[in-house]
């Protein structure tokens, strides 16, 4: 019972759960790249079975055949934390219906980039239901920084630290990193690496694609850069600061990365560590509206004091309003 106690009703423990479901997540677009990368889309022909007979992978069916089982496998990592999560921020005392709520629809997700990855086996990795299935673990990956986030902090009003055209900024910036995301898989759906040599491209021409994707990125690192001017001017605190240059670190590692796999020809390490970077980015931008405010602790049940109706409090004394005219 203490073991269950620490693991799951602690109040730190969720946002353990949380920080290992954000890693979960980025880690599983990782391997869903690996298995593209190696050619290996279609080493388990069928879904949810591996072949028409068997549910895991058979010795004939090779290599290709263990990296897409693994894959598959790792979905069940997911759902085991996301279990964990949930059940964290149920057994939370005091519990809290934010963090329950967070948990649950992460939980209900998970099954859902599943089913798509199962589309993806069934259209023979059509590239648009591929990149359909990257994109499912955007969302995912935001409700885990959320689950994070929200686990770090109370549950009473938003107090925003700065003016409010800089958080707009901020979250025009969170819109901009998502559509270069979703750019760059349009992207790869036009490129070399299709998961299985038969497959064929989205029919979208490379460079331009490419060209357009370079050019939403020198927009992110634009607006990224206005914000770290705008949090200097308003003087921000530190920690808004700090979230903002880590999330210009991740971009300029990423664009390095990014102009070396174009010019080199798309070698595998290199795009999988772009697609690792996809995954950190989207962390990273998500990370930086939650910076900008805090939340006030929530009192329930608390009572309107006589001083709040009849008076105002200076110090130990209150002091009773003057009439209206």
């Amino acid at each position: 019972m203490k073991l269950l106690q620490r693991w799951f009703g602690q109040p730190k423990a969720i946002r353990r759960w949380a920080l290992a479901s954000v890693v979960a997540n980025v880690g599983i677009i990782v391997t869903g790249g690996a298995v593209r990368l190696t050619e290996s889309g279609l080493g388990c022909p069928e879904w949810p079975k591996c072949t028409a007979d068997s549910l895991v992978t058979t010795p004939e069916m090779g290599i290709y055949g263990v990296i897409e089982f693994g894959n598959r496998v790792l979905t069940f990592a997911l759902v085991a934390i996301a279990l964990g999560a949930l059940v964290a921020a149920w057994l939370r005392i005091p519990r809290r219906r934010s963090l329950v709520k967070l948990a649950l629809l992460g939980m209900l997700y998970v099954p859902v980039q599943a089913v798509i990855g199962g589309i993806t086996v069934w259209t023979n990795l059509n590239p648009w239901v591929v990149g359909l299935h990257f994109l499912a673990s955007i969302p995912l990956v935001a409700l885990s920084v959320a689950l994070y986030a929200r686990s770090g902090e109370p549950d009473g009003a938003v107090v925003p630290l700065v003016p409010r055209a800089v958080v707009l900024l901020s979250r025009g910036l969170v819109g901009v990193a998502f559509a270069v995301i979703v750019l760059g898989v349009v992207v790869t759906g036009s490129g070399p690496h299709a998961g299985d040599a038969d497959t064929p491209r989205n029919g979208m021409d490379p460079a331009l694609m490419s060209q357009l994707h370079a050019d939403l990125v020198w927009l992110l690192l634009g607006l990224t850069v206005a914000l770290i001017a705008a949090l200097h001017a308003v003087k921000a605190p530190e920690a808004a600061k700090r979230t903002a240059y880590v999330l210009l670190v991740v971009e300029l590692l990423q664009g390095v990365i990014g102009y070396t796999q174009y010019y080199l020809d798309l070698p595998v390490l290199l795009v999988g560590m772009h697609m690792l970077g996809a995954g950190v980015l989207w962390v990273a931008a998500m990370a930086v509206p939650f910076s900008l405010r805090r939340r006030e602790p929530l009192v329930e049940g608390a009572q309107v004091l006589h001083y709040e109706i009849h008076g105002e409090r200076e110090g130990d004394r209150i002091v009773e309003k003057e009439p209206a005219a």
